[in-house]
């Protein structure tokens, strides 16, 4: 592995040296003095003939058979046969032809590349009233930072103070600043665009969001893609085609030039340069829009997935509950309620509780300060509010409080599933609120879409209740919902599918992440969702939004397409070459030009996968 890096960090010099010597080997020529022409020539060939022949030996060794084989082939063919310019311009296209790739690939990497290059590694932390610098493995849960403008937040946190003004473009493609007041949620890999604020840590930097998908993005970068893998073996072939039709224009025209014009014109292969070029590109602009794809292997497979199964909670649905409906007994506005329940519930860390605290700080209503709390864990709490004494919680917790209340109150319209909240003050029934998890914006244009690219069949896979599930799924176009499910049955609908075709799987919680194992495709809501979704699935959304599969399946498709025509046409045109070369249509030295041409041509071709 160090002697293929090796070489690869001398591509460059060996493409100026092949280049310099070409020309100067011309001017020679021109000049009257072919002998020293072709002297240069000779010289310029042989130290990159002897790196592809390292090279070649190397892979070899690691049992990879590659096309690199024939030009090598043709370089020491036209040596040995006097032409030393055919020679010296198959060099030149090797060498260039490397460095361009590498170039292509570099160029194709970029988005990937900058995610990495991102990666802070010290932070600001106050310490006893100062400030100081910190190498950032040593930042701990509950350290206090000073994000300055310009920096990127280092770990993943909340606001303690300031205001955060945020680019979240690096992780979720979204062009437009967030800002964040005290106590939101901040993700690691955002740029501070504003003031310097005070993040307070809450996951230490490797835990955090941005090191995860930093460590996506590097195991992606070291996948190989099934289509590269098929490139391997169609070298062979394509090797043993070009030997045969090379010796068989020798043989049959007793002329050794032919051969040699055979071999140029097959060197190298479109096969090797257009496929990892294509694929790469796939990626790199899938991460620009927040879609990170686990490597080559994952986008093809993106390309081709004929079935979708789907998650409710949190992937069909928005995964948290939210206020639907806020009903006041008579003498009570439905502001006065949500303002007692909200005043009460500050006193409350219950994720429901701090729901409806938000719900009313959205309103714009000021919440008084409670005294005298008592909270029953998962029950409900009371305490007293503005002089009154208020009791809030589930159906049962609040009648065992106060009189007069049963489930006759309960609306009969209410959403399967939903959550009922009840408010007493002053020991009578004030209102009750209905809390539900909501449908995400624009899922059934989402999956009209998807079928329209191809999805044959959706189905629904949830552990949720059956009517919860037949509601959520009412008026959507799914061809079959699965309720009330275990994760090893959400694994069996996967497989059950598969007989449709290649299967995704979407979810975002860690009862999905055997599913998400299980399928073809996996592809895990990030943005929000269980690190054991994200570390599961194959392609992971760094946004929290579902609508982005639409436009992944389309850059897979996209870039596979964008490879397989590039293939085709640079081993078309190679082919016709190689066959016009026998016939002794083209010499060594323009057989060596037109390949090169079309190397050039497939490879810029395959650069249009970063292109939307």
């Amino acid at each position: 592995m160090d002697t293929l890096n090796a070489l690869k960090t001398a591509r460059p010099w060996l493409a100026g040296i092949a280049a310099a010597g070409l020309a100067t080997g011309l001017g020679a020529k021109f000049a009257g003095a072919p002998e020293l022409a072709g002297e240069i020539w000779i010289a310029v060939t042989v130290p990159v003939l002897t790196a592809l022949l390292i090279e070649i030996v190397t892979s070899l060794r690691s049992g990879e058979v590659g096309l690199d084989i024939i030009a090598a082939l043709s370089m020491t063919a036209a040596l040995a046969i006097g032409e030393a310019l055919a020679a010296s311009i198959v060099a030149l296209m090797y060498a260039g032809g490397q460095y361009l790739e590498n170039f292509a690939e570099r160029t194709a990497r970029r988005e990937m590349a900058a995610l990495l290059s991102r990666v802070p590694h010290t932070a600001m932390r106050h310490r006893d009233g100062l400030l100081e610098e910190v190498r950032l493995e040593l930042v701990l849960p509950g350290d206090r930072l000073l994000v300055r403008r310009g920096d990127v937040v280092p770990v993943d946190g909340t606001v303690a103070a300031g205001v955060a003004v945020l680019d979240q473009s690096a992780l979720t493609g979204e062009s437009l600043p967030v800002n964040l007041k005290e106590g939101d949620a901040v993700l690691s890999g955002s740029t501070n665009t504003g003031d310097a604020f005070d993040l307070l840590a809450v996951r230490r930097a490797e835990e955090s969001t941005y090191a995860g998908i930093v460590r996506l993005v590097e195991a992606a970068q070291r996948s190989r893609a099934p289509m590269s893998r098929l490139a391997d073996r169609y070298a062979l072939v394509f090797l043993g085609i070009t030997v045969v039709l090379a010796g068989a224009a020798w043989w049959l025209s007793d002329e050794p030039v032919r051969a040699v014009a055979v071999l140029v014109v097959a060197t190298p292969c479109p096969l090797i340069l257009a496929v990892p070029v294509a694929l790469v590109s796939g990626l790199s602009r899938a991460a620009k829009v927040g879609i990170l794809i686990k490597g080559g292997k994952a986008l093809e497979t993106l390309a081709q997935v004929q079935s979708l199964v789907i998650d409710k909670t949190g992937t069909l649905t928005i995964g948290q509950a939210k206020i639907v409906s806020v009903r006041a007994i008579a003498g009570t506005t439905p502001d006065q309620l949500l303002r007692t329940a909200a005043s009460l519930d500050q006193a409350s860390k219950h994720v429901i509780a701090q729901t409806i605290v938000a719900a009313a700080q959205h309103k714009g209503l000021s919440l008084a300060i409670p005294s005298n709390v008592a909270e029953t864990p998962g029950e409900g709490i009371e305490g007293r509010v503005e002089g009154h004494n208020v009791v809030l919680g589930g159906l049962h917790f609040v009648a065992s409080k106060v009189s007069g209340i049963d489930s006759s109150l309960l609306p009969q319209d209410r959403p399967p599933g939903a959550l009922v909240v009840a408010v007493a003050v002053d020991g009578a029934i004030a209102g009750i609120l209905i809390l539900a998890d909501k449908l995400r914006v624009g899922i059934e244009e989402m999956l009209r879409a998807l079928r329209a690219m191809g999805i044959q069949r959706v189905v629904l896979a949830t552990g949720d209740r059956h009517e919860v599930a037949h509601f959520i799924a009412s008026g959507l176009s799914l061809d079959l919902v699965r309720s009330e499910l275990t994760p090893d049955q959400k694994i069996l609908v996967v497989l059950s599918e598969r007989k449709n075709g290649p299967v995704m799987m979407i979810g975002d919680g860690v009862n999905d992440a055997p599913a998400l194992a299980a399928a073809d495709v996996g592809v895990a809501m990030g943005a929000k969702g269980a690190a054991a979704s994200a570390e599961a699935a194959d392609v992971v959304l760094l946004v929290d939004d579902l609508n982005r599969v639409v436009p992944a399946i389309g850059i897979a498709r996209r870039s596979r397409y964008i490879a397989l025509e590039s293939v085709m046409a640079g081993i078309g045109l190679s082919t016709v070459g190689m066959f016009a070369a026998s016939f002794g249509f083209l010499t060594p030295v323009e057989g060596a030009l037109l390949q090169e041409v079309i190397d050039v041509a497939v490879i810029f071709n395959a650069l249009r996968a970063l292109r939307g």
